[in-house]
Formats: structure tokens, C-alpha cells, sequence
């Protein structure tokens, strides 16, 4: 009986993420053909038509092309269901406030009728199967390939999704007045729940944790120490858009957040390499396990501080280059889409250079000496 119960559980540790895979193929297949859930009409395109193509430009000789198309379709839910429509758009091929559509989307109608007769036009694109397909790829990925810990990183970015769902509410009925109060603590929430659940409950974790606070602490000290020296010349809260709230606030609340991610990503790094280092030689001393910290440091501050760059490239891009466009000079470009995401970048970075000492010198404390590393672990 106890070979069998082993041999059960056996087979289920080897094949749960694979039922879990099936089970969210079911699922997005299902969302595929969930229209008759929705009340709001929607269109399957058919076929297309084209009408018209008509080139355009501006005064700054910003060329596009004005194309009209008629599309055709039916109806695949509600009353109207099996009924088939025939509608005009009109986009613009950078489809930069406008949207193209091809055969076999489908769209949501505002339905009009008029004598008897039935009308629509398109509201929006029906993109629930796109996104449902990109889930369980991005979930399946995960369990399959690093089981356990793939399924341990998944919980921790659902908990900390409905912990920033419950900040935001929190921000709104305060109207912002706390703003930093609720995004500092959550901070610190984030990092420790994301640190249990990853991690675990031990001393890695309590050093990880430690590091993480501290050097994303010191990074924001240090900014505002600058802010303070400067009187924050060159920075420019309004270009932060659609904010109904003080900007400069928000502003720190959001460096907090963007400096915890690298910072966190650093200590675990290192920290995690260096009680490595502890298992495999349990006589190392206090200076040599610095000394490898921030050699491992310098390897990965690199790499860290250049994605940090690229994710800053890639959200203010698309806004740059529509100023450029448009004969702003680049120095009013930079300044309005460009200045505030150069300073959390550089925040973030001041962070990432001042977690390698600290964590460094945290592990060396805690797990230093001749100590044997599996007395500390718990």
C-alpha cells in the first residue's frame, strides 16, 4: 500500500503541470466561443472590401494614407444573432488613433435601428482570446518548465496583482493625500510576501529582504538628498499625463516601486550565490564572502542597469518620436516624454550600485565565519 500511495504521488508530481496545460487549453477554447456571454453585439468579419485609399499630410510633411473598407459579417450572439451586416471604417495605416480590421475578428457593435431597420457601428475590437491564449502560454511555460518554483513565482505575481488592485482603490478614495504612506508600506509588502513565497521562510530570505529594503531606502535618500540640492531643476512633473493627483508624489511612489523590482532582482542574485558558496565551503571567511559578493555584483549591476534602459526606451518611445514629428526640438521632446523616466532610471540604478555593498556585507554578518551554513538555515 505505501509503494502504491508513493508511486501515486510520484506520478502526479511528473504529470500536474501537464493537466494543468490541458485544462487552460480547455479553457482558452472556451473563450474562443464565449460571445453568447456577452450582451454587447458582436460581429464576425467575413470578408472585406476596400473602397478607397487616399493619401494625406500635414503641415510639419507628415505623410499617411485615409483608407475606407466595408466589411461584412453576421451576428453571433443576442437577439440579432445569425443576422449579417454589412459596416464602413475608416482608418489611417499608421492606425494610430484608428484601427484596421481583417477577416475572421470580431468586433463589438453599437446597434441603431431605424424604421425597422438594423444598423451598427463598431466600437471595439473583441480581444479576449488573444489575451487568454498569451496567459496560458506565459502559465504553461512556467509550470513545465521549472514545475514547482514556475508555479511558486506564478502565486506570488497574483498576490502581489490584487495587493496593487487594493493600493490603487485605497490611493483613489483618499484622492492621493497618502499616496506615499500606501505605496512605501506596500513596497515593503511586495517585497516580503514575494520573498516567502519564492524563497521561503528562512534566513536567505530575512538577508534578501533586508537587502531589498535597504538599498531601494538608500536609493530614494539619496535622490531626495539631490532633489533638495538642486531644487529639482530639469524635472518636469508635467509632463506626467492624466495625473488628477499632486504629480510629485505619484512621482516617488512610482520610483519606489521601479527601484524595488531591480533591487530585488540584485540581492536575490547575489545573496542566493553567495549561500551557495556557504553549503559548498562551510569554512569560507566573512571577507572572502564579501569579496565574492561583489564580484558577482559587478558581473550582474551591468546587465541590470541596461534593461533598465531599454524598458525606459521602450515606453517613451513611441511618445518621443510623435513630438518629433510633429517639429517639436528635441530638447522640448526630451523634456516632456523622456526627463522623468531618465531620473527613476538613474534612481534605480544609484539603488542597484548600493544593494552590492549592502547585500554583500548583510550575508557576510549573517553568514560568516567557520559557522557550518546548515545550522543557519532555518
Amino acid at each position: 500500500m505505501i509503494n502504491q500511495a508513493n508511486k501515486t504521488h510520484s506520478l502526479w508530481q511528473r504529470w500536474w503541470p501537464f493537466l494543468v496545460v490541458i485544462l487552460g487549453a480547455l479553457l482558452v477554447f472556451g473563450v474562443a466561443h464565449d460571445d453568447s456571454l456577452y450582451q454587447t453585439p458582436i460581429l464576425k468579419i467575413q470578408s472585406i472590401k476596400q473602397i478607397s485609399s487616399t493619401k494625406q499630410s500635414d503641415q510639419f510633411h507628415n505623410e499617411d494614407r485615409q483608407v475606407e473598407q466595408e466589411l461584412h459579417g453576421v451576428i453571433t450572439n443576442g437577439r440579432n444573432k445569425g443576422k449579417h451586416l454589412k459596416i464602413e471604417n475608416t482608418y489611417l495605416k499608421s492606425e494610430s488613433t484608428t484601427l484596421g480590421y481583417h477577416t475572421g475578428q470580431k468586433v463589438f457593435l453599437t446597434a441603431h435601428h431605424h424604421n425597422g431597420q438594423l444598423s451598427a457601428t463598431i466600437s471595439n475590437l473583441k480581444r479576449d482570446t488573444a489575451l487568454a491564449f498569451t496567459v496560458w502560454l506565459t502559465v504553461s511555460l512556467l509550470l513545465v518548465l521549472m514545475r514547482f518554483s514556475g508555479l511558486m513565482a506564478l502565486t506570488s505575481v497574483i498576490v502581489n496583482g490584487i495587493l496593487f488592485w487594493l493600493a490603487v482603490s485605497w490611493n483613489a478614495d483618499t484622492q492621493g493625500g497618502i499616496v506615499l504612506m500606501i505605496f512605501g508600506g506596500l513596497a515593503i509588502v511586495f517585497a516580503a510576501l514575494t520573498l516567502v513565497i519564492v524563497i521561503g521562510f528562512n534566513r536567505q530570505m530575512l538577508m534578501t529582504l533586508l537587502s531589498t529594503i535597504g538599498g531601494t531606502a538608500l536609493s530614494i535618500i539619496v535622490a531626495l538628498i539631490v532633489f533638495s540640492l538642486t531644487h529639482e531643476k530639469g524635472v518636469y512633473y508635467e509632463s506626467m499625463q492624466y495625473v488628477t493627483q499632486l504629480p510629485r508624489p505619484l512621482f516617488l511612489a512610482e520610483t519606489i516601486l521601479g527601484s524595488l523590482g531591480a533591487v530585488m532582482d540584485e540581492s536575490t542574485d547575489i545573496i542566493a550565490s553567495l549561500t551557495a558558496l556557504k553549503a559548498e565551503k562551510p569554512d569560507v571567511s566573512a571577507k572572502q564572502i564579501f569579496k565574492s559578493g561583489r564580484q558577482i555584483g559587478g558581473e550582474i549591476m551591468g546587465p541590470l542597469v541596461n534593461v533598465l534602459f531599454f524598458i525606459f526606451v521602450a515606453e517613451t518611445l513611441p511618445m518621443a518620436l510623435l513630438y518629433l514629428k510633429n517639429a517639436n526640438s528635441w530638447n522640448y521632446s526630451f523634456n516632456m516624454t523622456m526627463s522623468l523616466g531618465v531620473v527613476q532610471s538613474l534612481i534605480s540604478g544609484i539603488g542597484i550600485v548600493l544593494t552590492i555593498p549592502l547585500a554583500c556585507g548583510i550575508t557576510s554578518l549573517m553568514i560568516g565565519g567557520g559557522r557550518k551554513w546548515g545550522r543557519l538555515q532555518h
